[in-house]
């Protein structure tokens, strides 16, 4: 069975063509489909060629696949494909081997948000398709991600993503790291974002008219209220994000050139794993490389740094080395 993302679109096409009574298709007819029904999917052009839909007609034929009672029928020095039970359609058969493998291993990686309030519903639909399909999914566990089962705030997901998804305001009691008193806000929910197993989320500030993030694991509690919702009219999360690290945007900064000195011995762990999608290679030494970030300098930039000690020296600009300088002078001064 063929792997890539369009083979079930591929199918789905190929299936139509062999139940219709009305028209002879031939292999380029067939591509043809093919290519049309990406398109209209995905906007791509460059489609399939005629040994991937040769291999798609082998595959739906065989018992990997669906047995499909497809007929070749010659005309002239040409072949021809229709259902020999034009009542057939591989939407009404049963899973064939590899969907059971696939469904499985999707469950798989959805196990993992299990203890999550809003994936109650993972051990229901997993314990069903157990018993329907034989779908167990207690096998051993090959793949593990990072997360932090006991956070605090975990529980708040589900009504943020409630509020968010029908439009909710609510009253949120808060206690940031700043504050001593728990504050009251009435909050406007806009998106939910994870960074370094915390999250966070942003929306409508309706004390300060401003866009604000609030970390949910100072949040001590929160209820829908009746107030108005302000929707979000303006920001595409989508891009947000591009020209920060973290989740801390500053307000009217615009994102600067950031030129890092890295040792050799680090560079292979920063070019596998870049600080930022913006990071290029602006020089190499047999001691150093040179690399530059385009990012709005912010307090996870900061942390970002720290976090490789030696290993990173900010050369430009000079506020975000100054601001390293003086957390390096004060961690220092405690270990005099």
């Amino acid at each position: 069975m063929a792997t890539n993302k369009h083979a079930t679109i591929r199918y789905q096409a190929l299936d139509k063509c062999f139940r219709n009574p009305g028209r002879r298709y031939y292999i380029d007819d067939l591509i043809a489909v093919c290519n049309n029904a990406i398109y209209e999917h995905a906007g791509i052009e460059d489609g399939v060629k005629r040994r991937q839909v040769l291999d798609d007609i082998r595959f739906m034929e065989s018992e990997q696949g669906w047995s499909v009672p497809l007929e070749h029928i010659r005309d002239g020095h040409k072949v021809y494909y229709r259902y020999d039970d034009l009542s057939f359609s591989i939407n009404n058969q049963p899973l064939n081997e590899i969907e059971k493998k696939q469904l499985k291993e999707a469950l798989l990686t959805l196990s993992r948000f299990k203890g999550m309030p809003q994936f109650e519903w993972i051990d229901e639909i997993a314990t069903r398709l157990d018993m329907e399909l034989g779908l167990s999914i207690n096998s051993q566990k090959i793949i593990d991600f990072e997360q932090n089962e006991d956070l605090q705030g975990l529980e708040h997901i589900t009504p943020l993503y409630n509020a968010i998804l029908y439009g909710k305001s609510l009253k949120v009691c808060y206690k940031s790291f700043k504050q001593d008193c728990i504050q009251t806000i009435i909050f406007h929910p806009y998106y939910l974002k994870q960074y370094k197993n915390r999250w966070f989320v942003f929306g409508w500030h309706g004390q300060r008219n401003e866009l604000s993030n609030l970390a949910l694991d100072r949040i001590d509690e929160l209820e829908e209220i009746s107030e108005p919702y302000i929707p979000n009219t303006e920001i595409d999360f989508s891009e947000y994000f591009e020209d920060v690290i973290g989740v801390t945007i500053p307000a009217n900064v615009k994102p600067e050139k950031v030129l890092l000195k890295i040792t050799n011995e680090l560079y292979p762990y920063i070019k596998t794993k870049p600080l930022h999608g913006s990071q290029t290679v602006k020089g190499k030494t047999e001691e150093k490389t040179l690399i530059e970030l385009t990012v709005i300098p912010n307090y996870e930039l900061e942390m970002l740094v720290l976090s490789y000690g030696e290993g990173i020296e900010v050369l430009a600009p000079v506020t975000l080395r100054e601001k390293i300088k003086n957390r390096i002078k004060l961690l220092s001064e405690k270990y005099l």
